[in-house]
């Protein structure tokens, strides 16, 4: 395998370089990144000499260098993480949320298209589906989407155009909607480093409407794991939840990580 990660020095996607490396699961592993805010090559730093990885900045809406980059190095798999991903910026703003969520992987797609011995992973959020009650069970992959934020909806634009280039052109493409994560190299502004830094700095704690909405909890190197194994064996045009059931209202987040303090 020889693996581009769009968004690799983010949360999930640093954490799944240094799953990929660590294992010795491909013979080249290309990141490129933008490096937004949410961008840290600080979490790279203890792999950025070992041969096998490179680094580009770069926006993947600029298709022509990302092509390049896929030609020179002999891409086999791409796996998607470069998304703008906080539910309260996109609520701000929701334009670079459309921007980076939607556009970025029409790019993909496009070069797909003349490429298609390429296998595209598109990380997406179980978010896509909206809010559970406190008495749902969990959704399957067949459930409807409901997105409930501009963020959420621009991942579930995302799924669906992912979806129909399947359809329509035949690209090999898989959908991954994982629970939320936490673990190493998250960023601050996430609700569990967010509540920890707040609380040991006697700061309110913000939370999310009425933080009584439910969501699963699942440890990014976890995540790591299943999106290896979809990007390995899952079905092209088939959607996979990645749970697990550790379902917690935020209130109930919050008050478990305060309680260690």
């Amino acid at each position: 395998m020889k693996l581009l990660v769009t968004g690799g020095a983010g949360f999930i996607g640093s954490n799944f370089i240094h799953y990929v490396l660590a294992h010795d699961l491909a013979e080249v592993v290309i990141n490129v990144d933008k490096l937004t805010y949410a961008g840290n090559l600080a979490s790279l730093r203890d792999i950025q000499e070992d041969p096998r990885y490179h680094f580009y900045q770069l926006d993947i809406n600029d298709t022509a260098r990302l092509k390049r980059i896929i030609v020179t190095h002999e891409i086999t798999h791409i796996i998607n993480f470069a998304a703008e991903s906080h539910v309260d910026r996109s609520i701000e703003d929701a334009a670079p949320f459309y921007n980076s969520n939607v556009l970025g992987v029409m790019s993909l797609l496009r070069i797909l298209q003349h490429q298609p011995a390429l296998r595209l992973l598109q990380v997406s959020t179980d978010e896509v589906y909206g809010d559970l009650t406190l008495t749902q069970h969990p959704l399957s992959e067949m459930a409807p989407l409901k997105p409930s934020s501009p963020y959420a909806a621009s991942k579930a634009a995302a799924d669906l155009m992912v979806l129909s280039y399947r359809r329509t052109f035949g690209l090999d493409v898989v959908l991954t909607r994982s629970a939320n994560n936490y673990g190493p190299y998250q960023h601050v502004e996430k609700l569990i480093p967010k509540m920890v830094v707040n609380a040991l700095n006697a700061q309110p704690l913000p939370i999310y409407g009425t933080g009584n909405n439910r969501r699963d909890w699942l440890f990014v190197l976890d995540n790591c794991r299943a999106l290896y194994q979809v990007l390995l064996h899952g079905h092209p045009g088939e959607a996979y939840n990645v749970a697990a059931h550790q379902e917690l209202t935020n209130n109930a987040i919050v008050k478990k990580n305060l309680s260690r303090y």
